[in-house]
């Protein structure tokens, strides 16, 4: 399987990928999968995929475990090293090209007030929503790539 095969198949499209990287087969190696592990982990455990209702949480909140992915990647990528190089394709990707684009944005406007207003609180929470939809396509991705069970759908699906 090709890598852009991974991502049409977890429906993260419209993403730009160079050519050369796009055609290139997805053969993980150990050290591909258990880095997919830990950030499969990671990311069914937040809100960038669980429900956040309207009446609980708190926007800034949410907004910073988003941001967190960041930090989680890039612990990631270091711990694992050199050798999970498929893996950091695709995390790489998906970090600078979903999850950036929603972060930079709503950092500005958070700073300048935003969340002190329940319009934006709304709108925040409607793209929030969007962006999960998306990051859980990433979650089952990585559950595929470390060669487990996906839980996605189990968590989401009983809260």
């Amino acid at each position: 399987m090709k890598i852009k095969d991974l991502f049409e198949q977890w429906n993260l499209t419209g993403l730009k990928i160079k050519l050369s990287i796009a055609e290139m087969e997805w053969k993980p190696c150990d050290t591909d999968k258990d880095a997919a592990w830990d950030l499969y982990v990671e990311l069914l455990t937040r809100i960038t995929t669980q429900p956040l209702s309207d009446e609980d949480g708190v926007e800034q909140t949410a907004l910073d475990s988003i941001h967190g992915l960041f930090k989680i990647t890039r612990q990631t990528l270091k711990t694992h090293g050199r050798s999970c190089i498929k893996f950091t394709r695709i995390a790489v990707i998906v970090l600078n090209q979903v999850v950036r684009p929603f972060t930079a944005r709503w950092h500005r406007k958070s700073q300048g007030g935003a969340f002190d207003s329940p319009e934006q609180c709304a709108i925040f929470r409607s793209e929030l929503q969007a962006l999960q939809v998306q990051l859980r396509n990433y979650t089952q991705l990585l559950a595929v790539l470390a060669d487990v069970e996906d839980l996605t759908a189990v968590v989401v699906d009983d809260m």
